[in-house]
């Protein structure tokens, strides 16, 4: 009988509701009732009941059902709802009485605020709502209503009391920190004059010099990099460092932070003062690795023996062990791929075999060992190196890459049928990235080899692929004007413009690579290449070319004609940022 009781409430429930949602009130007062009778002391049918009827306009028959309510229960939110009920008849002397009423129940019972600012602010009443809170916390100190308060100040376009109520919060509820900087994100923008984010960063460098707090150390450097301000974020990280010693995993993050943003200088400085830093020698060493990264990435070929004396004297001053690892298989792609030194590369790395080392960290070793043989264009001996780590660690994302390797090894020597058959297994890979790589690599196999049964444009396009591979950038470039000028007619015109323009960037010849998207984007509308040739063109606008109105209008086409594109999202963000919206 409960159960029957039960469900036969949660049906009449669901009816009003449905009644109410569809604007048929009548129906929906009915069904009310019905519950309310069953139920006087239930507050939401109490609630919904009042609500109908006001959107029938009783509002005398409210008035009279609130004042009995409020004789039989002592429930001072309802105060509230006698008081709105003025309002909506237009006597504003009754309700301000009211509303009153209602906050002068504090005085008796504090915790009447949960009820009590809730009604104020399910009608929009913020200022009462504000009252309420601020009084109960008057009455009793442990409460804190700043969080509620802030997001009310917000709704009221409030910027200077939302952002205080937020980091006064935070100051004494730290584990909330990454919450409110979550909110605050919705109202500043990546633009460092933006009106909101100048008046945050002037509230916490004041709370900075009237009570120092590392609260407001952490919110202004978040703040900074949302500005992409690294060097002053960094500022701000050293001294949050200089007092909690215990970590520099923040100061690491802002490394790779910099990293990412291509702030090179930056990140230069800051590897260095982990470096001089770090106590501990996993932290060292995965510095020097990133320093040298960093280092090969931005120098030219007349720095590679000072960056090659920098590795020898890290392993003199380290070893050549297990925790170096990383470093050595760093060195033996430097050797190779930037020296040109492919046999001392290879002789270096197959003595870091014989390390006490597992597995994994074998076949991370011979992944790099494979590349380098195809490098030199030993196919064979690449792929023997890749197949033991197929069979040794099955399954496994390294696994999964060396398949990956050994179909990319496979198209570079012409082998496009082998290839094939290897990417159709990987593009079930667990690895989001690898199934894409796989199936862009497939795309490009299976939709040009067969416009050309002796498929001559296909192997000089991947001839010039692998060209690229072994760094020969300007040979890539020469090899695919051939296969422009050969074979104009053919659909691989759009891969080959797409991946000179690549090249083109790399040698930092923008003007030729804008030309190349171009051509894409105007000849080849419906080609797939087209959301990529938008979003790199855009990419080379809004960070090269410093033509930001052009960078918007590609970000553009591909929110709104191209849903689906892998680019989607970045696009709408940097389009919003561009356009001055907030972060979020």
């Amino acid at each position: 009988m409960i159960i029957c009781c039960s469900n036969a409430f949660s049906q009449n429930d669901a009816l009003a509701n449905e009644y109410y949602k569809n604007g048929d009130f009548e129906k929906a007062l009915l069904e009310y009732k019905k519950l309310y009778a069953q139920s006087p002391s239930n507050i939401n049918y109490i609630n919904q009941l009042i609500e109908t009827q006001q959107q029938l306009e009783q509002y005398d028959e409210v008035e009279t059902f609130l004042l009995k309510l409020l004789e039989r229960l002592n429930y001072p939110a309802f105060l509230v709802e006698l008081g709105y009920n003025y309002q909506l008849k237009n006597d504003l002397q009754k309700a301000t009485y009211y509303y009153n009423q209602a906050l002068a129940s504090l005085d008796s019972n504090v915790n009447n605020v949960f009820s009590v600012a809730r009604s104020f602010q399910n009608h929009t009443l913020l200022n009462e709502t504000i009252a309420a809170y601020e009084k109960a916390m008057a009455l009793k100190s442990e409460l804190n209503f700043q969080l509620q308060l802030a997001q009310i100040y917000g709704e009221q376009g409030n910027m200077e009391k939302m952002f205080t109520s937020y980091i006064d919060f935070a100051k004494n509820n730290q584990i909330a920190l990454s919450n409110i900087k979550r909110y605050i994100n919705d109202f500043i923008s990546e633009n460092s004059t933006n009106e909101n984010n100048v008046l945050l960063r002037k509230i916490l460098l004041k709370n900075l010099q009237q009570e120092p707090n590392l609260v407001w150390n952490d919110l202004l450097s978040w703040l900074f990099i949302q500005q992409k301000e690294l060097g002053k974020a960094f500022i701000q990280e050293k001294a949050i460092f200089n007092r909690q010693p215990e970590s520099l995993s923040r100061i690491e993050e802002l490394a790779q932070i910099a990293v990412s943003d291509n702030q090179n200088d930056i990140a230069i400085e800051i590897l260095t003062y982990i470096i001089n830093t770090a106590q501990d020698t996993d932290t060292l060493l995965n510095a020097h690795y990133n320093l040298l990264q960093l280092e090969t990435k931005t120098s030219s070929k007349d720095d590679y023996q000072t960056i090659n004396n920098q590795y020898l004297d890290l392993f003199k001053k380290f070893g050549t062990f297990g925790q170096t690892l990383n470093i050595q298989i760093a060195y033996g792609h430097f050797l190779a791929f930037n020296m040109n030194e492919t046999d001392k590369a290879i002789a270096f790395l197959e003595k870091t075999l014989e390390l006490p080392i597992t597995e994994l960290e074998q076949a991370n070793v011979k992944l790099e060992l494979g590349d380098i043989l195809v490098l030199q264009e030993k196919f064979n001996k690449a792929l023997i190196y890749y197949t033991q780590i197929q069979r040794n660690l099955k399954n496994s994302t390294i696994s999964q890459e060396a398949r990956f390797k050994v179909a990319k090894a496979s198209y570079y020597k012409g082998d496009f049928k082998w290839a094939e058959s290897q990417l159709k297994i990987l593009k079930a890979s667990t690895s989001q990235l690898m199934a894409n790589d796989a199936l862009d690599l497939k795309l490009l196999i299976t939709d040009y080899k067969y416009e050309d049964s002796l498929q001559t444009a296909l192997k000089l396009y991947s001839k010039a692929d692998l060209l690229a591979f072994q760094n020969r950038n300007e040979d890539a470039i020469a090899l695919l004007d051939r296969v422009l000028q050969e074979h104009k007619t053919e659909p691989i015109v759009a891969q080959a413009l797409f991946k000179q323009a690549q090249l083109f960037e790399v040698k930092k010849d923008y003007i030729k690579a804008e030309v190349n998207y171009n051509a894409i984007i105007q000849n080849y509308k419906d080609g797939i290449l087209i959301d990529n040739a938008e979003y790199a063109l855009a990419e080379l606008y809004a960070n090269e070319l410093n033509q930001p109105e052009k960078a918007k209008d590609l970000y553009e086409q591909i929110i709104f004609n191209h849903q689906d594109s892998i680019y989607f999202v970045e696009a709408r963000k940097k389009y919003r940022a561009l356009r001055g919206d907030a972060i979020n």
